[in-house]
């Protein structure tokens, strides 16, 4: 190595050290700029235009109606009292308005597949498809929100369930056509495919608030913040057990708060993506980027994941005061392959308490053993104030390629009290570690006898 090649490794290395304390400055500035919905006066309770809460009476009409007025009158409040509410089908977003779900309220999706056709443009793990609608759509919106202390069930754990074993032929066939680049007009699933809906899709919205709902039952991920900016998700809380149940799904979203949110799915808790492959490559100039995760409690498969579909990149990614409860297979998960590209960078994670997990801390660039050609950029990454009680598998992963490592992580007060295997790293660039202790914390050397 040259002494300028020296000196240039140095002053990135110095440069990102100086750089590891958590930006608070930076998180201020996205939720600040993040705008909540405004809504014009007029309201509306459904029961008034003939909803029965009976949970048998198909009240699909009802809620159109509901909508079609507040689109009348500019926007506004649809109140969905307390009763259970049965609708065959979806609920379509109007601009400018806040669909209130009260205390004691539940709005109850049918599982009939038909319900949910003509079918609309949505995504399909990191894939641009026309497939059955999600269950509440909102497309190209703005002021929109999903307010109240009531629940929203999916209903997916019979007929969409059995969707989940039948899914391989839809799911091969809208990745070659991402590889292909088939036209958007020609990618249609929905009857025969058995790709299941999301249970709610903001796609190209901006000005969204979802507060305080429960979430039950969805047919595949449960919040999905598509190509939207501008987002505040707080106070909601999971019960959803179902194949494939993310709880929240950022994906080519910007200027994301998420805090305050209790999960209990069977997935990630939060997964933020970035479109898939080609197509995601194809939109690299709107990656997911400044995104804030705090205050939350952690139940499922994993906590926080980025990936694996990220090929449009992700970045300024802040995560903080967050505990679990009870088991999660990872805490912290950044995964792509070599069919991805893209970048995963400025990720900063502190004060997180994690009880019992398989992987404390885990960074692959080649999960699943996948791909080729198309290695993805994983950089200035920072861990501090992370504890943990027991990892059954590996306290701290980290996995690059020999001629694409990851580079400048940063562990700093890290505390695993117990773990199978400590350390595994491989591949990796300028990995600073400071007070990390995994197992029993080593006291002055003994003495010779």
């Amino acid at each position: 190595m040259q002494f300028k090649d020296l000196l240039f490794l140095l002053i990135c290395s110095v440069t990102f050290a100086q750089n590891t304390d958590f930006p608070s400055a930076k998180v201020d500035e996205i939720v600040s700029r993040i705008q909540l919905p405004v809504f014009p006066s007029y309201q509306i309770n459904i029961t008034k235009l003939g909803a029965k809460g009976d949970s048998l009476t198909n009240n699909k009409i009802v809620f159109d109606k509901a909508m079609a007025l507040c689109k009348k009158n500019n926007g506004g409040t649809i109140i969905v009292p307390k009763g259970i509410y049965k609708i065959n089908g979806p609920i379509h977003f109007v601009s400018n308005v806040n669909l209130k779900i009260e205390k004691g309220a539940k709005i109850k999706f049918s599982d009939n597949p038909d319900d949910y056709l003509p079918m609309v443009l949505t995504s399909w793990e990191g894939t641009m498809v026309y497939n059955y609608s999600p269950l509440i759509y909102a497309f190209e919106c703005e002021n929109i929100a999903i307010t109240g202390e009531g629940t929203i069930d999916g209903e997916g754990g019979m007929t969409w369930k059995s969707f989940k074993s039948k899914e391989n032929e839809g799911k091969n066939l809208s990745r070659e056509m991402n590889h292909n680049n088939v036209p958007l007009k020609d990618r249609k699933f929905g009857k025969g495919y058995f790709l299941r809906p999301q249970m709610i899709q903001f796609f190209k919205c901006k000005n969204i608030l979802v507060e305080n709902i429960r979430i039950e039952d969805s047919p595949f991920w449960c919040l999905h913040l598509l190509q939207s900016q501008s987002i505040t998700v707080r106070g909601i809380s999971y019960k959803s057990f179902n194949y494939n149940n993310d709880g929240i799904d950022p994906e080519y979203a910007k200027d994301v708060l998420i805090e305050n949110v209790t999960f209990d799915n069977a997935d990630d808790n939060v997964a933020i993506k970035a479109g898939r492959d080609d197509e995601g490559r194809a939109n690299s100039a709107t990656p997911s980027e400044n995104i804030v995760i705090r205050n939350c409690n952690f139940k499922g498969l994993h906590g926080v994941v980025i990936g694996s579909e990220m090929s449009a990149g992700v970045q300024n990614v802040y995560v903080e005061n967050c505990k679990t409860v009870g088991y999660l297979k990872r805490g912290i998960y950044l995964k792509t392959n070599a069919d991805r590209g893209g970048f995963i960078k400025n990720i900063f994670v502190r004060k997180i308490q994690l009880d019992e997990v398989e992987d404390c801390i885990y960074i692959t660039a080649n999960y699943h053993g996948e791909g080729s050609g198309h290695q993805s950029e994983i950089s200035n990454v920072s861990f501090s104030d992370i504890t943990c009680n027991k990892v059954s598998a590996a306290g701290i992963v980290i996995q690059g390629f020999p001629d694409k490592k990851i580079k400048n992580i940063s562990l700093n007060n890290i505390e695993i009290k117990w773990a199978k295997n400590a350390i595994s790293s491989e591949n990796a660039e300028n990995v600073l570690m400071n007070e990390v202790v995994i197992g029993e914390r080593a006291t002055i050397p003994s003495a010779a006898k």
